[in-house]
């Protein structure tokens, strides 16, 4: 009896193991929802949009960005983490999906355990930038200026337990100095501020700010990133100026929930790839200061979870109160 029960379990078993793979390879039926955190028509849901549709002509089914914004991001990676993992429900998600993990006093899930990582789309750096009137040439200059006046030299950003605020703290840490964070609401309002002289430099991503670069109003002094930016070539990084080892870079890449299977993962990550290659996905990535740049799912994973870990301790170094934002995202997801 046992014996002919044992037979019948391994003849389920043999007659269900090639379905697995024939499953995987009828995916997708359907349309797939892309949800991204921020307000429509922002840089977010143009690389959504654009990497999205270059992934529909492989699929054969549509990738349909929709815009859940508020709460840092969070609001969308809630949606996205208590979906069904099947598939159908993708997050793109932005360098502020590390730094809410970091930042937030609750949220309704694990940054990196609730989530199936696909692969990264794109990374790019922020500008450290001043009026093209200041006498300032360089990121030395500025850096020694906070070793002579302690507290004294500030600078600008779209606000507090923004990445662009965290890189700054990041800079007075490496740097061993202390600076003075002046909060605004958005890269506009910093950008503004700069413009009047009320603040002698910003922090901002290039979209940001190039058009008053490209019109003699700005000035970078340095990139954030590792290497020199492709916009900007004669900019050298912050690591050129004394500030060794500093790598700030924002960047955007595809999540799934955690529980997706693996064969949906790797096909997704096949055309993520795939659409990367796309002359026009790179071109539209390129006019927003980005470079396309994707990953397998275990390199993204990894380079989520050290974001992660370094913003924390950002965070906490600097001593930056918890936000209570995710109270909105709790209040909608009840």
């Amino acid at each position: 009896m046992i014996r002919r029960h044992l037979l019948a379990a391994c003849s389920a078993a043999a007659l269900a193991w090639p379905a697995l793979p024939a499953l995987a390879q009828a995916y997708p039926e359907r349309a797939i929802k892309l949800y991204q955190g921020f307000a429509p028509g922002g840089n977010a849901d143009a690389i959504a949009r654009a990497v999205g549709m270059e992934m529909a002509r492989a699929l054969g089914q549509p990738v349909v960005v929709e815009a859940q914004s508020g709460a840092g991001g969070t609001i969308a990676a809630t949606t996205v983490a208590r979906a069904k993992p099947d598939g159908y429900t993708l997050l793109l998600a932005t360098g502020g999906h590390a730094v809410a993990g970091a930042l937030y006093n609750t949220l309704p899930y694990k940054s990196v355990a609730d989530f199936e990582m696909v692969s990264t789309v794109t990374y790019f750096p922020f500008l450290v930038v001043v009026n093209a009137s200041a006498k300032v040439q360089g990121l030395r200059e500025v850096i020694a200026s906070a070793q002579a006046a302690p507290g004294t030299v500030a600078y600008g950003t779209a606000g507090v337990g923004s990445t662009h605020h965290l890189a700054g703290e990041l800079l007075a840490k490496m740097a061993r100095v202390n600076l003075l964070h002046v909060p605004y609401r958005g890269d506009a309002a910093s950008l503004t501020a700069l413009l009047a002289g009320d603040v002698p430099f910003i922090i901002a991503p290039p979209t940001a700010v190039m058009a008053n670069i490209q019109a003699g109003k700005l000035r970078a002094i340095a990139t954030t990133g590792p290497q020199r930016w492709p916009g900007l070539p004669n900019v050298p990084t912050v690591a050129e100026q004394g500030v060794a080892g500093y790598d700030v870079r924002s960047w955007a890449g595809l999540m799934a929930p955690a529980g997706t299977p693996r064969a949906v993962v790797e096909r997704l990550n096949a055309e993520a790839l795939r659409a990367l290659q796309a002359p026009a996905v790179r071109q539209r990535l390129e006019d927003m200061g980005g470079e396309a740049r994707g990953s397998t799912p275990e390199e993204m994973k990894a380079m989520v979870s050290h974001e992660l870990e370094k913003w924390q301790q950002v965070v906490a170094d600097a001593k930056i109160p918890k936000q209570l934002t995710t109270q909105l995202t709790e209040r909608l997801f009840a």
